[in-house]
């Protein structure tokens, strides 16, 4: 290899809100001249929190799809398929099951802390429990140097880079262990400042339109202690002020500046906002809509995704096969 590889992926949820663009997909864009990049649509990762209801799991890879050639990813520069159709995933998993501690899977820091967000699901599965591992066999299918994560996720991949390091002493292969690419993602809050969430509805799409753009920002929190536009302001407790940090650039610190003298109000600070976003937003959502109206597009870029993939999928699994002598 010529290039560094790498492997991303996203559990298909649909059309995708700013958050996942600027949390993620904002960067896997720019990877994309510099790396041999495989993004995948993670399925199987949905089931391990969502098994009780797939129904709308295929419609989800398409729209997430769909997001992704929007924002930029390129078919022709980049490896973009589907987990549950590269059967390797799967065989490695199970191999990598055989060598891994219990105690590691225990320890992992996000286990115990879901189980109890999520106390009012089942997900006391052996899915749940051993999803680290189904991990380590995406990153280790591809045979991938670099993983780009968020400093949250470092533990992941360190128990992945120990998974690999116990399969190499024990059967004296050499399977690279993944190094972290470490992206500072602008973190965006949900319109009412909580974590913008799919759950909570109050996300903004990737992809929105001027109407939902103007919508969504109006209904944005901001100030509660601030009644009268002279009042001076708080911009680092609102959810408007939060994404003029991301959205406005060197305009930014001047609009924070006027919020905090109390010489804007946040009815023209919403409408800035607005003018801000149709900019950034308004391209994206033009593309998407010209992508959609292309007849089996999708089908066509997962197809040809996928046997890229299943191609390099297929050479690893002969290494480790060769390694445990079966």
């Amino acid at each position: 290899m010529t290039k560094g590889r790498i492997l991303s992926g996203m559990r298909p949820t649909g059309r995708l809100h700013l958050g996942n663009y600027k949390g993620a997909l904002e960067n896997w864009v720019r990877l994309q001249d510099d790396y041999e990049c495989f993004f995948a649509v993670v399925d199987w990762h949905a089931l391990t929190t969502g098994y009780e209801n797939t129904s709308e799991i295929k419609d989800n890879i398409r729209e997430m799809v769909l997001d992704w050639l929007a924002a930029g990813l390129d078919p022709e520069r980049s490896v973009i398929f589907v987990q549950s159709h590269i059967k390797e995933h799967a065989e490695l998993h199970l191999l990598l099951s055989m060598v891994t501690p219990l105690g590691w899977l225990e320890r992992v820091p996000t286990y115990k802390e879901q189980l109890g967000q999520l106390s009012g699901r089942d997900i006391a599965t052996y899915g749940f429990l051993g999803y680290p591992v189904l991990q380590t066999a995406d990153i280790l299918a591809y045979r991938a140097d670099t993983v780009p994560v968020g400093e949250d996720q470092l533990p992941h991949l360190e128990l992945a880079r120990e998974i690999i390091r116990r399969f190499n002493f024990l059967y004296g292969s050499k399977l690279p262990e993944p190094q972290p690419a470490l992206t500072r993602a602008a973190v965006l809050p949900g319109t009412d400042n909580r974590k913008m969430s799919k759950s909570y509805g109050n996300y903004l799409g990737m992809s929105a339109d001027a109407q939902e753009i103007r919508q969504k920002v109006h209904s944005m929190v901001t100030d509660p202690a601030r009644i009268h536009k002279t009042d001076p302001g708080h911009p680092d407790i609102c959810a408007v002020y939060a994404f003029h940090q991301v959205f406005s650039g060197d305009r930014a610190e001047e609009i924070g500046a006027s919020c905090r003298a109390g010489a804007i109000g946040c009815g023209e600070c919403k409408k800035n906002l607005t003018a801000r976003l149709d900019e950034a937003v308004g391209p994206i959502a033009e593309r998407r809509a010209a992508l959609a109206a292309r007849p089996g597009l999708v089908d066509e870029v997962i197809a040809a995704g996928d046997a890229r993939a299943r191609r390099v999928a297929a050479e690893t699994l002969e290494i480790v096969r060769a390694a445990m002598r079966i």
